[in-house]
């Protein structure tokens, strides 16, 4: 039994620290910031899951895994809300996408409510 737990820790750990280095690797990759927060946010939330996961199961006690619960749930809460409230920001304040995006759907969506023909009408 304890040489499955030991695995299902190695296998979490891995893939947490997996998740980490895609999102280093897309932090330092991609063109604009908005791509380095979206992969950001996405690559820290999985990864902590996993970095989480592999720490509950190695310890094995009641109170580390209803820690790692709670901080799981509230991550999965809170990154990504926090890269939506960044990139609101950014694009609020005028940070240029990248020459390639193919849409900005945000910026459509501010054109057309100030041209009154808004959902409401």
């Amino acid at each position: 039994m304890a040489g499955l737990r030991d695995v299902a820790t190695i296998v979490s750990l891995v893939s947490g620290l997996g998740f980490m280095l895609i999102g280093v690797c897309g932090i330092v990759r991609l063109p604009d910031a908005y791509q380095r927060l979206h992969a950001s946010s996405k690559c820290s939330t999985l990864g902590l899951l996993g970095l989480l996961t592999g720490a509950a199961i190695h310890i094995g006690t009641p109170e580390s895994v209803m820690k790692a619960v709670v901080t799981i749930a509230f991550a999965f809460v809170a990154m990504p809300v926090g890269s939506h409230v960044l990139a609101k920001s950014a694009h609020a304040s005028g940070m240029r996408q990248w020459e390639s995006t193919l849409s900005d759907e945000l910026a459509e969506d501010l054109a057309g409510d100030q041209g009154g023909g808004g959902a409401g009408s």
